[in-house]
């Protein structure tokens, strides 16, 4: 059971006051570790909906993890709160500027920063199950380093100053090769993946290894109640009662989506003698 909990708001001074922050639960009985993301953005306002709902606010709850979030306009000095300017050497749209973004993330995480600041933009690292695992602490096919606090910059805009990437930024991810708006979301689908994998986070203890991608398939079929609707029925198999059966049934449900959908998976998967004996006979099958 877990022991009461205070709310603890925190605050960071800026030029124009305090910073818009998320609070922070924190066990009275004991601090527990967690995983704090500082989130630097012109767009705060965006974050709140889905921080608070479902697994993340109650991983928050719980003070497994803590999202602040800064708002990038309060360290800018001019009247009018200007984040960014023309680019030089013309071309369309704008650039954010160098100085807000650095007197932020200094202001918050220190000079030089005391922990990695990612910046989320298309032409950083491709994130995946790997690199979440990585940066949430958990071992997966190598022991990750686990940070306990993060930097995440959200860029906007035709992009951010280059001496911003050069001098500040410690890591770059990217969530897919595709364009967005801005950082925000792939700030938020950070946050959510890497959220999953602490201990605690969701109600079922062992839920995140059994996801898509954490074992470097994609996930079985799921079926609940009824047992038959519009005359389609559940598999058999999971109304047997035979447990075993049943996990080998999943097994080879996931090795047949994955062959099928995304066969680029199985060449990193972690495959006993059985599933390579599964997909050489799935081979023969389709050559028939």
């Amino acid at each position: 059971m877990l022991a009461s909990y205070h709310l603890l708001q925190t605050t960071v001074k800026t030029p124009r006051g305090r910073s818009n922050v998320l609070p922070i639960f924190l066990q009275t009985a004991r601090m527990r570790s967690m995983i704090r993301f500082e989130v630097f953005t012109l767009f705060p306002d965006i974050f709140l909906p889905y921080l608070e709902s479902g697994i993340l606010h109650r991983a928050r709850k719980k003070g497994l993890v803590a999202v602040n979030l800064h708002n990038i306009r309060d360290w800018t000095t001019d009247r009018h709160h200007v984040t960014d300017d023309l680019p030089y050497g013309g071309g369309g749209g704008m650039v954010m500027k160098p100085e807000p973004i650095f007197h932020a993330i200094e202001s918050v995480l220190g000079d030089p920063p005391c922990c990695p600041v990612i910046l989320l933009t298309p032409q950083g690292r491709k994130f995946d199950q790997t690199v979440a695992a990585e940066l949430a602490g958990v071992p997966f096919d190598e022991p990750g380093t686990p940070e306990h606090q993060f930097g995440l910059l959200c860029g906007r805009y035709e992009g951010i100053d280059e001496r911003v990437r050069q001098h500040l930024v410690s890591d770059e991810i990217s969530i897919g090769d595709y364009v967005l708006s801005g950082g925000e979301l792939a700030a938020l689908v950070l946050i959510d993946a890497v959220t999953r994998l602490i201990p605690g986070a969701l109600g079922d203890p062992d839920g995140a290894s059994k996801d898509s991608h954490a074992s470097g398939l994609l996930e079985h079929p799921h079926y609940t109640r009824p047992p038959e609707y519009r005359g389609w029925s559940v598999p058999e198999v999971l109304l047997s009662g035979d447990h075993a059966r049943i996990a080998r049934w999943r097994r080879e449900q996931s090795l047949l989506r994955t062959w099928l959908r995304r066969p680029d998976l199985l060449h990193g998967a972690h495959l006993s003698d059985d599933d390579h004996r599964f997909l050489k006979d799935l081979g023969k099958a389709a050559e028939e």
